[in-house]
């Protein structure tokens, strides 16, 4: 059996790590904390204790990924998963960038949403016939999370540690995808803000992005509003829309009513689709690539790790230029 060490064991770190335990071939050998005692024999408060383990997974607050990640790669021959963002510091993006081969092949960014179900839609009505060539995306999920008393006491409320909270924990996610998918953006406007007044992080961010291909999207992403999830794709030759679990395709563009104006197309097709399933299978495919590739020796793809670094770095000059 293959061990892992994981570095973090809450919510998310949590739900990575009953993932690797569905699987009979790896198992968990130690969980990391740095100051905590918990109920559980394979807690060390020693990082050492991880160094001779396969596989590590680092599911730690997001401004502790960089200082593990150096650690790791100077001190074990083990192979990475990280969650995202990989860093939140320009230093960080210089150390990324300057790896040697050998250890960027190490290293999986937790990425997801690449491996998701919304993803294989993107790929399949790209330049179709139903939708023609894409030019606009909208992407709406929302939330009340930060009016849960839990999260007060949360590090992602944290303005100290975690300013741009929403960005780096949910808007990464949809931007990694579309530049997956698109490629590079050419400009962005981004405007975070605090609307529940809990905690000192921002809970509500809107992002617009111009690629390179042309295509322009806007994110709108927050905890400070009841449950909201939709997306609209609009293409040259039909649209999208993509809520209250499932996909309607909307086609074609020449589609006149009885006068000869033009009217809303029909429905083409129609598709199941249930965000949280979009969300927890694509976390478990990921999860699994990696596994698998611990388990066949296996390194990951340099253009993977360079385009992981791509997108972490867009999202710090976004910040760093924030309006």
């Amino acid at each position: 059996m293959y061990k892992i060490g994981f570095i973090g064991y809450r919510k998310h770190a949590k739900r990575l790590l009953n993932i690797v335990e569905e699987n009979q071939d790896f198992f968990v050998s130690h969980i990391f904390h740095p100051t905590k005692n918990i109920d559980d024999k394979r807690i060390t408060n020693n990082l050492e204790d991880l160094y001779e383990c396969d596989g590590i997974v680092i599911a730690s607050p997001n401004n502790t990924h960089f200082k593990y990640l150096k650690e790791i790669i100077q001190n074990s021959d083990c192979i990475i998963y990280c969650e995202k963002p990989p860093v939140t510091t320009s230093e960080g993006i210089k150390y990324l960038e300057e790896l040697t081969p050998e250890n960027k092949e190490r290293i999986f960014f937790g990425f997801n949403l690449r491996y998701s179900k919304f993803d294989d839609i993107l790929k399949k009505f790209s330049n179709s016939d139903e939708l023609g060539k894409i030019i606009q995306i909208n992407i709406v999920g929302s939330q009340g999370l930060a009016f849960k008393e839990s999260y007060i006491s949360d590090w992602r409320s944290d303005g100290s540690q975690n300013l741009h909270n929403v960005i780096e924990n949910n808007s990464i996610h949809w931007i990694d995808l579309l530049i997956f998918n698109f490629g590079k953006v050419l400009k962005t406007n981004y405007y975070p803000r605090l609307v529940s007044g809990n905690g000192t992080s921002y809970d509500t961010n809107s992002i617009n992005l111009l690629f390179e291909n042309g295509m322009v999207a806007s994110i709108f992403n927050s905890y400070a509003t009841p449950l909201l999830e939709n997306i609209v794709i609009i293409g040259t030759n039909g649209f999208m829309l993509i809520k209250d679990q499932k996909v309607e395709i909307f086609s074609p563009r020449d589609t006149f009513d009885e006068n000869g104006f033009f009217s809303k197309p029909r429905i083409k097709q129609e598709i199941q689709f249930d965000f949280q399933s979009n969300g927890s299978d694509s976390l478990k495919k990921a999860m699994f690539y990696f596994l698998q590739n611990l388990k066949n020796s296996k390194k990951f793809d340099i253009d993977y790790f360079d385009r992981c670094v791509y997108t972490n770095k867009l999202i710090l000059e976004i910040e760093r230029d924030e309006n």
